[in-house]
């Protein structure tokens, strides 16, 4: 399952993803909006969370064919790629709002991003 990408596109590089993955998260956002306004921030994070680890084991046991065999990779895999998400939004989140969030454990990535692209710009090869 790791080598599948549901949302059509790098989940690293969201301008690659499909508009109608949006248009979901977009809905999604707004559901938690308005419940947390009557259950309070930090319930409906949790909330959120416990509900998306239910429903990708649910779908990891629909699709899944050797459960007992990827088992560890597929959570290895689900983690890495939350914790990249969390980051990319609290360097995102944090840059938006003017909130100085300390270094990003994807600082050495967003530099190489920014050198290649510049050395594309120039005309150079990176």
């Amino acid at each position: 399952m790791s080598e599948q990408n549901p949302q059509g596109g790098n989940p690293g590089k969201p301008n690659n993803l499909d508009p109608a993955f949006f248009t979901c998260v977009n809905e999604y956002l707004e559901l938690t909006n308005r419940q947390s306004k009557q259950q309070g921030l930090k319930r409906i994070s949790v909330a959120s969370l416990y509900a998306a680890a239910r429903f990708n084991a649910h779908v990891y046991l629909s699709v899944e064919g050797d459960v007992p065999a990827s088992r560890k990779e597929f959570l290895d895999y689900m983690t890495n790629m939350y914790r990249r998400m969390l980051n990319e939004h609290i360097d995102g989140l944090g840059s938006e709002r003017g909130i100085e969030v300390g270094e990003s454990e994807l600082a050495a990535e967003y530099a190489a991003a920014a050198a290649a692209q510049q050395a594309a710009g120039d005309g150079t090869d990176a």
